[in-house]
């Protein structure tokens, strides 16, 4: 029986060899699962956006940095890390250099290509007033006063603002009411030199660019008509034609007493012009983080005004294709309604990796059928041997012999049931092994009990 040894040795070989496979499925499916893991992780963790906002102090950066703070201490989906810079004009340049995924900007400042606003963080409005009568009669023959914005022309303009911007609006705002802009004299002082403009006697007019409730604007007037006399609101009767010839800008008016009081200044509603900041990203920016962004924005404001008062003033942007800064497509989508759960932008993307998935179980399953060909053929042969074995058992002579045939039988068994466990072979092959077994040992019983029988009446002979 050494050849039946020989290749008893190798199915026990073989049997150790695929004993080891559950250990690799079950690396495999770790494998998986950390894969998973890592996925989710990577598609869960917070996204931080860098916003460039300034100058330093102001109500723009107070606000900004008011969101970064309730988005931090929420957890939220998308957080804010705020870049300070001087002021509009260099947040759009460090937006425009890729410094910066988002900036606070005016709406008519020089945009970088494909820039969208994703919220309205405040509106100007552009205030013009005029000195008004002195409280004392001035010692030299006064000048005439400035009543309307026709009157402008050989007068000195003090305005608010070192940048381009507003000395730009200025000259439109001329421009439309039929005034030549080159015969209007311009001053620029800065935000902090507001009281140096108002105490100036060579201006004699004012604009200032900001909110209407802005703090600013209140002083001024008020600084105003205590050196110069009560102060001249210039409208500027042409908003409406500004608005329509540019987009950036819209028609707006001043309510009555929105500087003072007491007395009330305005006396009545003032038309003029106003001018959004925004809060503007590329359009690159991908679409789910802008309108998570948005919705977070929003969601934030009503516990963010009773903490920064000009928190009150973010409004949703346009959301007209056709808008001078058109929303960006995913503060669009959340404002619309149109917003995709996360079911509607990865179904796809699901569904397809369940089919790979598929794919690959039944591509692994005919691979493994096909591996494990030689041990299905093999294990066929084991059966064989059983059958064979039946036979053998019915001639052999002693009772050696029939142990040696059993051990061989409970090494055919053995392996058997390892390639079931293995997944080699199929519960109805292992029925059938159990058939043949079954025969096998009734085939060895009986021919232990005849050989025991013969021994016997060898015996009894022996002895007679």
């Amino acid at each position: 029986m050494s050849s039946s040894d020989g290749v008893t040795g190798e199915n026990q070989f073989r049997g150790r060899r695929t004993r080891g496979s559950p250990f690799l499925a079950l690396a495999a499916g770790l494998l998986l699962f950390a894969a998973i893991v890592g996925a989710t992780f990577i598609l869960l963790r917070p996204t931080t956006l860098r916003i460039a906002v300034g100058p330093s102090g102001s109500s723009d950066q107070q606000v900004i940095q008011g969101l970064a703070q309730h988005f931090a201490q929420d957890g939220a989906t998308v957080r804010l890390s705020v870049i300070t810079t001087a002021g509009p004009v260099d947040s759009i340049a460090v937006l425009a250099a890729g410094k910066a995924d988002l900036a606070v900007a005016r709406a008519d400042e020089e945009m970088p290509e494909s820039t969208e606003s994703v919220a309205v963080l405040r509106k100007n409005v552009v205030v013009l007033w005029a000195n008004g009568s002195p409280p004392k009669a001035p010692r030299k023959p006064a000048r005439p006063k400035i009543k309307a914005i026709g009157d402008l022309p050989g007068h000195r303009v003090g305005v608010v603002g070192r940048t381009q911007v507003n000395i730009k609006l200025l000259r439109v705002i001329l421009k439309e009411s039929g005034v030549d802009p080159d015969k209007v004299e311009v001053a620029q002082f800065g935000t902090d030199q507001v009281s140096d403009m108002v105490k100036d006697a060579s201006i004699d007019a004012f604009m200032i660019v900001a909110p209407v409730d802005s703090k600013q604007v209140s002083e001024a007037i008020t600084a105003t008509a205590h050196l110069r006399g009560e102060p001249i609101f210039l409208p500027i009767d042409v908003s409406e034609a500004i608005a329509a010839r540019h987009a950036h800008y819209e028609s707006e008016e001043i309510p009555g007493s929105s500087f003072t009081t007491s007395p009330a200044r305005p006396d009545d509603k003032v038309e003029t012009v106003g001018v959004s900041h925004l809060i503007v990203a590329p359009k690159s920016l991908a679409e789910t983080t802008v309108s998570t962004l948005t919705r977070q924005i929003f969601a934030a404001k009503p516990s963010l005004t009773r903490e920064i008062r000009s928190a009150s003033k973010l409004e949703k942007p346009d959301t007209d294709k056709d808008a001078a800064l058109p929303a960006h497509p995913g503060a669009a989508a959340y404002i619309d309604g149109t917003e995709r759960t996360f079911m509607d932008k990865y179904s796809d993307y699901i569904w397809a990796v369940v089919l790979l998935f598929s794919v690959l179980g039944s591509a692994t399953a005919a691979m493994r059928h096909f591996i494990r060909r030689n041990e299905r053929k093999m294990n066929v042969l084991h059966r064989e041997r059983l059958v064979e074995a039946i036979s053998r058992a019915r001639k052999i002579n002693s009772p050696e012999e029939l142990d040696a045939l059993q051990e061989e039988a409970d090494n055919i068994l053995r392996e058997t049931l390892d390639c079931y466990d293995d997944g080699t072979i199929e519960e109805s092959d292992l029925a059938a092994h159990h058939l043949v077994l079954e025969q096998f040992h009734q085939a060895v019983a009986d021919r232990r009990a005849a050989l025991a029988g013969a021994s016997i009446n060898l015996g009894r002979m022996r002895a007679s």
